[in-house]
């Protein structure tokens, strides 16, 4: 009985109260705080919090038990993997840059381990990223640099992480084919320990060297023009000068060069820094490739060009004279007393069409291109055709950066230049000359010329060796091609261009001056032409600029200096 008592007791759901329990709770009630919950009878927790409380902790625990079953199991792998790499350290391995060679193998850009100081003074070896890379070296100096142009080399921040992982290419060849010359940057791993030190090591991927660039380029002809343009520059105070041999046939550039430059080592490098400092602060636009980039009048060296078309449309004969006085005068309808006089540098005589492309008789052109008394002139529309018919006043194609158009005058351009300012005779006459506002490139004047030498194609430049250029035909027929090239080779033996009349090449030419400057206190020489004469394979343009007004040694002595080089050590170019 006694044991039956103690279970059913523990069955129950609440103790028995005893009655003197409730007597005295009973007694006292009155006195109770209520305020301080004094009396209240407790009452047991409901099993809704029990209920509540193990199911959040039933939740929380089926939480964890997922997060460890994704951890362990769904992202092993992944995971595993990250962990390895925290103890494995990731060096890039900075391609060798291609090199840049010139059409016979000659190195214009190449390679030497380095490294930069830029990453030198920023990290130290220890944390250097594998530090050493290729550094670009140049062999022939400023002598090609605007044309092969500068890179700038990889970076990295102060705790040694590349921040630009590959050699750029910055203008120039360098620039122009950048992707091809990178190659691609190899990865090495290292293994590690707690501290730090390297326990092994593997290469993931080994670096690719960029692809080998071989350009049309002569080096030793690229380097005996530059050293031309040079000499005469210092030696007879040009600001500077340009000058570009083609091949008339397939548009491949031996030669194009611009002075002053600048030294492609020092920019890559950008030390000393002192030096890029005078580059930088130079006024002679040593970073200015003059051979596209470079906008100059290009007076009478447009003659050639006048001719062919004056000769085209048969408003002259070839054997017809015109006397050349030194000057025309043209009747002033507003003032009969002052009449307008264009000057001729010097009076000719009577001359033809050969003989005035060999004395450069300005009065000649101004016949032919405006006409004057009984000869009939091309008029400014026909001038205009025929000179971008030849190339001007639009981009030649060449593949490099910065091309100008340059700008052949017509009334349009005077009335957009001028505040709606009508065209007059004289300005087609000063156009005529290759005045006004004629502004040419050095890379239109030997496309051009390269069209009157191999009889009527105009060939698109092209700097990559074995390319030809896309041919378009100039409307000049073969004959009248041959008087202007004619011309060309008489100005040489007895004209301006004797400069060029060197023994062991027959070459033909024009030379032109240009006045500049407000006061016309300085010009420009110019000279352009071909050679051989019978059987033409090269074209050229020279062009040396801003020179006090009569200096004489200017393009013609330039490219009589290159011709001397080209028969001495290029002799296969003038068979």
């Amino acid at each position: 009985m006694t044991v039956f008592r103690r279970i059913f007791n523990r069955k129950k759901r609440y103790q028995e109260i005893e009655p003197d329990e409730i007597l005295i709770d009973a007694a006292n009630l009155p006195a109770f705080d209520t305020s301080r919950l004094e009396g209240r009878i407790e009452r047991p927790v409901g099993t809704s919090v029990f209920t509540g409380f193990f199911s959040i902790t039933l939740l929380v625990g089926v939480i964890f038990i997922g997060a460890l079953i994704n951890l362990q199991i769904v992202q092993y792998q992944s995971l595993s993997a990250r962990a390895e790499a925290n103890r494995l350290a990731h060096s890039v391995i900075i391609a060798d840059r291609g090199l840049i060679l010139d059409r016979t193998g000659v190195v214009l850009a190449g390679n030497t381990v380095g490294i930069s100081e830029t990453l030198a003074s920023s990290t130290t070896k220890k944390d250097a990223p594998l530090g050493l890379f290729a550094t670009r070296k140049y062999p022939f100096g400023s002598s090609a640099s605007v044309l092969v142009g500068y890179v700038s080399y990889p970076k990295a921040d102060q705790n040694g992480y590349w921040y630009q992982d590959h050699t750029a290419g910055v203008v120039g060849v360098e620039s122009l084919y950048d992707e091809a010359l990178s190659g691609t940057n190899g990865l090495s791993i290292a293994e590690t320990d707690a501290s730090g030190n390297v326990v092994s090591g593997s290469m993931v991927r080994t670096a690719k060297t960029g692809s080998d660039i071989r350009l049309s380029i002569d080096a030793g002809l690229q380097k005996a023009m530059h050293e031309a343009i040079a000499h005469r520059s210092e030696e007879s105070k040009w600001r500077g000068g340009s000058g570009v041999i083609m091949d008339v046939q397939t548009g491949e550039l031996l030669a194009v060069v611009s002075y002053p430059s600048f030294d492609p080592e020092v920019m890559s490098s950008g030390s000393p820094k002192d030096a890029v400092a005078k580059l930088l602060a130079s006024d002679r636009s040593p970073f200015l490739d003059r051979a596209v980039s470079g906008l100059y009048t290009p007076g009478s060296v447009v003659k050639p060009f006048m001719a062919s078309a004056a000769l085209q449309e048969r408003i002259i004969s070839p054997t017809k004279q015109i006397l050349s006085t030194g000057s025309i005068s043209i009747p002033n309808p507003y003032d009969p007393s002052k009449p307008s006089v264009f000057k001729d540098w010097k009076a000719h005589g009577w001359v033809d069409i050969r003989k005035a492309l060999s004395v450069s008789s300005d009065v000649y052109f101004y016949a032919i291109g405006g006409g004057y008394q009984d000869q009939a002139g091309l008029g400014i529309a026909k001038i205009d055709t025929y000179m971008r018919m030849f190339g001007f006043g639009k981009e030649t194609g060449v593949p490099m950066s910065g091309e100008e158009f340059g700008t052949v005058p017509d009334p349009e351009w005077k009335a957009n230049m001028f505040d709606g300012e009508r065209w007059f005779l004289g300005n087609t006459y000063h156009t005529a000359i290759g005045q006004y506002g004629f502004q040419v490139t050095v890379m239109q004047l030997v496309r051009s010329i390269a069209a009157i030498a191999n009889d009527g194609m105009l060939v698109t430049p092209v700097i990559e060796a074995g390319q030809t250029g896309l041919h378009t035909n100039v409307a000049v027929s073969s004959s009248n091609l041959q008087i202007v090239r004619e011309g060309m080779r008489l100005a040489v033996t007895e004209g301006l261009a004797q400069a060029l009349a060197v023994p062991g090449v027959r070459a033909a030419a024009k030379t032109g001056t240009a006045e500049v400057g407000a006061r016309k206190e300085s010009i420009n020489s110019l000279v352009v032409g071909f050679f051989p004469y019978e059987n033409p394979r090269y074209a050229f343009a020279v062009v040396m600029e801003r020179a006090k007004a009569g200096t004489p040694q200017g393009a013609p002595a330039v490219m009589g200096e290159v011709l001397r080089f080209i028969v001495s050590e290029r002799p296969e170019m003038v068979k």
